[in-house]
């Protein structure tokens, strides 16, 4: 008899693929790269030892893939793509207890944000295992144990313990710069939809940051963003799920849901 089928770390019944299985969680990636990029220590570090800055489209490319690796992959790929993540921090000597953890901390809180704001219903119970859920991954990605948060309320405290000693610094609007306006490489023909498109996604993204988060960057007081980002969330996500599946759902999340399928027909 052959052996069922890895369905990797998580599964279908698991709240992570519920939330990154939707295309708008990409709202919520591009919102934690904005956040992350506020602590400073982290931006020096990674202006010391990556060109991020003169190419950034190719790091935004293997960040969207590794997030869809941990999440749906077969646990041996997971496996081999966390080890390459770590051997990379370990060469470029980014191996800061609190960096790490802040990294992993933004992507929940984002993932979260945008997953609720976009209207994914999601009890409080339904948030808590995801963060739960989340463990994995950042112990795949080699944050200390002492340093993961496990539940809301350690999320929240350890946003809240970071938030005095975060900083809007030069190279953190210039990072959110390249994340709002990247040099996209597409055709000429298509450079103003796909400008038009991003822009899109990246206000959204904005639109979510917390207040603190938008005075570090020196953005102005907007009455009513909440609810316009939102509003434009839910109208981005209902347009989206009109797509054919090989539109809207990445090929990581297909091959998943089709090794889930042959599993429950083994069953």
């Amino acid at each position: 008899m052959s052996a069922p089928p890895d369905l990797g770390y998580f599964g279908p019944g698991s709240i992570t693929w519920r939330i990154h299985g939707e295309p708008v969680s990409m709202v919520g990636g591009l919102r934690a790269l904005l956040l992350q990029a506020l602590h400073p220590d982290a931006m020096r570090k990674l202006y010391e030892v990556s060109g991020f800055q003169d190419d950034p489209w190719p790091r935004f490319q293997r960040t969207i893939t590794y997030v869809a690796v941990v999440s749906f992959a077969p646990r041996a790929r997971v496996d081999r793509a966390a080890a390459h993540v770590r051997g990379v921090h370990r060469r470029l000597g980014v191996t800061d207890p609190e960096q790490l953890a802040w990294v992993h901390a933004c992507l929940v809180d984002s993932f979260l944000v945008a997953a609720r704001a976009a209207g994914m219903r999601l009890s409080r119970e339904d948030r808590e295992r995801y963060v739960s859920e989340q463990v994995r991954a950042a112990e795949l990605v080699g944050v200390p144990d002492a340093w993961i948060v496990r539940d809301l309320a350690e999320l929240r405290g350890f946003v809240a313990r970071l938030r005095p000693s975060l900083r809007g610094t030069a190279q953190a609007r210039e990072a959110a710069r390249l994340v709002i306006a990247p040099p996209l490489p597409v055709a000429r023909r298509f450079l103003l939809p796909a400008h038009l498109a991003w822009g899109t996604v990246t206000s959204l993204a904005v639109g979510l940051l917390p207040a603190w988060a938008r005075r570090m960057y020196r953005l102005p007081p907007l009455p009513g963003a909440g609810l316009a980002t939102s509003t434009g969330l839910r109208a981005l996500r209902a347009a989206v799920r009109t797509l054919p599946a090989q539109y809207r759902e990445g090929p990581l999340y297909r091959d998943a849901k089709e090794r889930a399928a042959i599993a429950r027909l083994s069953a």
